[in-house]
């Protein structure tokens, strides 16, 4: 008799993954005292003591842990820890990224911690349309860093990506000698090609992804920093003032594109052809 339900293909079983600060870990245990967490852990997900599970804190150490006890906290047993300083990093990409209209930002940042964007830098603009007071940044802070805690567990990611508050273009401008390679995709004047740039500070000696004989290095990482403009695009004034300061100006192709598309766009080439 033939089996009518189909082929039968092995179960994947993915393991639950979660955040702690190193404040709450140490050599031997882990205890998650983030309300919300303990309970997703108790009353959403129902696990049990024996159940295996992942935890990686602020600094990209990752542990495997068996929960030993659960009440209003959740007690963790350390069985592995696979330390920062063992993880490859290929680079440290930040994106600046103008505030769009609506709340396109909660996604942007979902894609981006995705990607492996290591900072996000909501930005002020010439043209920026939308405007929030103090209060409102405030909120607005504790929900993308939220929306980030949460893409960094469901990808797997072994570091927490750090959301800046909001920032005035001037202000990054002026902290980007921190960068070794700085970029503004720009839609108007003398441009360069994303990928040849890419192509020419990869094979630089100084602070390169890969040395002279082709194989990864691990450290240092190279930080990259890209400026998304706003749907009005970079101001002549704005641009002037980014490539004084060492940025280069660079096209993501002939379409124009919105300020979600060109920031996930970006980066996604960025992460990948340095990968």
């Amino acid at each position: 008799m033939k089996n009518r339900n189909g082929p039968k293909f092995p179960q994947v079983f993915k393991m639950h993954r979660f955040f702690c600060t190193t404040s709450d870990i140490t050599s031997t245990e882990i205890i998650i005292k983030d309300k919300e967490q303990a309970h997703h852990i108790r009353d959403v997900l129902r696990l049990k003591p024996g159940k295996q599970v992942e935890v990686f804190d602020e600094k990209g150490n990752e542990y495997s842990c068996e929960i030993r006890e659960i009440k209003d906290k959740i007690y963790l047993e350390i069985k592995n820890k696979i330390a920062a300083d063992k993880i490859s990093q290929r680079i440290k990409l930040t994106v600046a990224c103008a505030l769009p209209k609506k709340s396109k930002l909660d996604d942007i940042i979902d894609k981006l911690v995705q990607l492996g964007v290591h900072r996000i830098i909501p930005l002020k603009t010439e043209r920026v349309i939308v405007k929030l007071d103090k209060y409102k940044e405030a909120g607005r802070l504790e929900r993308w860093r939220k929306i980030a805690l949460s893409a960094a567990k469901q990808s797997k990611r072994n570091d927490l990506p750090v959301i800046e508050p909001v920032q005035d273009l001037q202000k990054v401008i002026a902290r980007s000698q921190e960068f070794d390679l700085k970029l503004i995709p720009y839609l108007g004047g003398e441009r360069k090609n994303l990928k040849d740039v890419l192509d020419k500070f990869l094979k630089k000696g100084d602070g390169s992804i890969f040395s002279a004989s082709d194989s990864r290095k691990i450290e240092p990482s190279p930080c990259f920093l890209i400026l998304i403009g706003p749907e009005g695009d970079f101001s002549e004034a704005e641009v002037k003032l980014a490539v004084a300061a060492g940025f280069i100006p660079v096209t993501l192709g002939d379409l124009v594109l919105r300020v979600d598309t060109a920031a996930i766009a970006a980066a996604s080439f960025i992460t990948m052809y340095t990968s």
